[in-house]
């Protein structure tokens, strides 16, 4: 696991700033003045300039955080003595944390939701943004909910699109707020011109659905708010994170899609990450993999049959149907994913998604290494 976030050795009174981190060789493209942080050869010292430009300090790095590289963005909280990394060059799986505040109580949710002000989380991202190197390919956005934050959402969005104007945005929601018509219709006039919108739909019945985000008529809102984003032309893709709750109906959701929301860009079916409510709800949430094998290969071949994109996200190759290798993805963030050490004999590890960190005490009993003679 990358540790993101660290504490200073020396902290000063300064208010909070974000900056890129710059090596030596490096020369802007364009003449901005821009907030940065410049890497000394040992990748340990560096040079804060604050936003102004005008004054320096040379701290110490934490050595959990030395693999920062030219490009990198951190946020500095001088008064608190803190680091954490927003942005990473070379990861494929960036994404900006906009609120922890939340419409939903989802029964297995990784970050669960609060309820102070937290409208620091957006300054942060427009300040980071403009920094992110323009050829990155995809940038995440993520909460809580971020429709809750209304006009200052709409600020992120159209600095992406100014900023980073060839980068696909992603952005996870509950799509409940969507089910406002002229909410929807202002929402799209702002997007990215590569953009999508994550939206769970956790079952076709609408009690089910309703007791796993813990949300009276959330099933109804969310099902007008994907046809809302479908009717101002936004892709959907639908999230499907497989718990004991929904396990057992994985082919009749498939079947729903394909009945009712044939135009959706792309369905996922996702493990579960034991992180947040996850862990105190284990026992009423997790189900082994094994149990639900055959569903989510007869549910997945149904999607494929009726031309929807599908893929599966956050299960290990050993633990599907053969069947399924195809549309398995590596999804889990490099900061988030280990191995076991038998992981090491097997000879599909770096095709395998791997495991969360957080998950490591909770693995299905198909579990194992593949050998050569298996592929």
């Amino acid at each position: 696991m990358i540790p993101l976030a660290a504490k200073l050795l020396t902290g000063w009174d300064a208010e909070p700033f974000v900056a890129r981190i710059r090596g030596a060789s490096r020369r802007d493209a364009d003449s901005r003045e821009l907030p940065s942080a410049n890497v000394s050869a040992s990748a340990v010292w560096v040079s804060l300039a604050n936003h102004s430009g005008n004054s320096c300090r040379e701290i110490r790095v934490p050595e959990e955080l030395a693999y920062l590289s030219d490009g990198d963005v951190v946020c500095i909280n001088p008064r608190r003595s803190e680091i954490w990394v927003v942005y990473r060059r070379a990861s494929t799986s960036n994404s900006l944390l906009l609120t922890e505040q939340c419409n939903s109580y989802c029964v297995m949710c990784s970050q669960p939701p609060k309820s102070g002000p937290d409208g620091f989380l957006v300054d942060v991202a427009l300040s980071a943004i403009p920094l992110f190197d323009r050829a990155t390919a995809e940038i995440g956005l993520t909460g809580g909910e971020p429709t809750l934050l209304g006009d200052r959402l709409f600020e992120v969005l159209d600095c992406l699109r100014t900023n980073l104007p060839e980068t696909a945005v992603h952005m996870l929601s509950n799509g409940r707020r969507f089910s406002d018509l002229a909410f929807t219709a202002e929402f799209s006039r702002h997007l990215p011109a590569d953009f999508m919108a994550g939206i769970p739909l956790y079952s076709d019945l609408a009690y089910t659905h309703d007791f796993v985000v813990q949300a009276a008529n959330a099933f109804d809102e969310t099902i007008r708010g994907i046809l809302n984003l479908a009717c101002c032309q936004v892709p959907v893709e639908i999230r499907v994170v497989v718990q004991a709750a929904n396990a057992g109906r994985l082919i009749e959701l498939s079947e729903f899609l394909v009945r009712n929301l044939p135009f959706v860009a792309h369905v996922a079916f996702m493990g579960l990450e034991m992180m947040g409510f996850a862990r105190p709800n284990a026992e009423a949430i997790w189900i082994d993999p094994a149990e639900y094998r055959d569903r989510l290969a007869a549910a997945t071949r149904l999607l494929s049959d009726a031309g929807i994109p599908v893929s599966v996200y956050n299960h290990q190759l050993c633990t599907l149907d053969r069947s399924l290798w195809p549309f398995a993805r590596k999804s889990i963030s490099d900061w988030k994913r280990e191995y076991l050490p038998e992981c090491a004999e097997c000879a599909v590890q770096q095709e395998c998604g791997g495991f969360f960190f957080s998950s490591m005490s909770r693995r299905s009993r198909l579990v194992g290494p593949i050998g050569e003679s298996e592929c």
